[in-house]
């Protein structure tokens, strides 16, 4: 399930990048108006933008629902850990060894003088 959505999210995305670069700006009609750029596109003057715009904002609504799905599933995971918990520990091929031994009491003479 994580996967499919994974897929589709990506999709979205990649669409929703191509379809804003599609679109014309605002400042696209002002010089088609005075003759200095060209009205005509694929879905006419004026529907390619209502088209578009209209696709745009569907696929980008989808993208916003794919990402809340996964932020779900990613909070609702049943594994516990990460990663570094599921690695299997190494075992070394030498003894422990044991720590020195430190001694009980320390004598307090020695631990006033200081070498001069």
């Amino acid at each position: 399930m994580e996967t499919l959505i994974w897929v589709v999210h990506v999709l979205s995305a990649i669409s929703v990048i191509v379809l804003v670069l599609l679109q014309h700006g605002k400042g696209a009609d002002m010089g088609a108006a005075f003759g200095s750029g060209s009205s005509g596109s694929l879905f006419g003057a004026s529907g390619s933008a209502n088209f578009l715009s209209r696709m745009t904002g569907g696929l980008a609504a989808l993208f916003f629902i794919t990402s809340l799905g996964l932020t779900y599933l990613s909070s609702h995971k049943t594994e516990s850990g990460g990663v570094m918990d599921k690695a299997i520990p190494v075992q070394s091929s030498k003894p422990a060894e044991p720590a020195p031994a430190v001694p009980a009491e320390v004598d307090s003479s020695k631990a006033t003088e200081i070498p001069k």
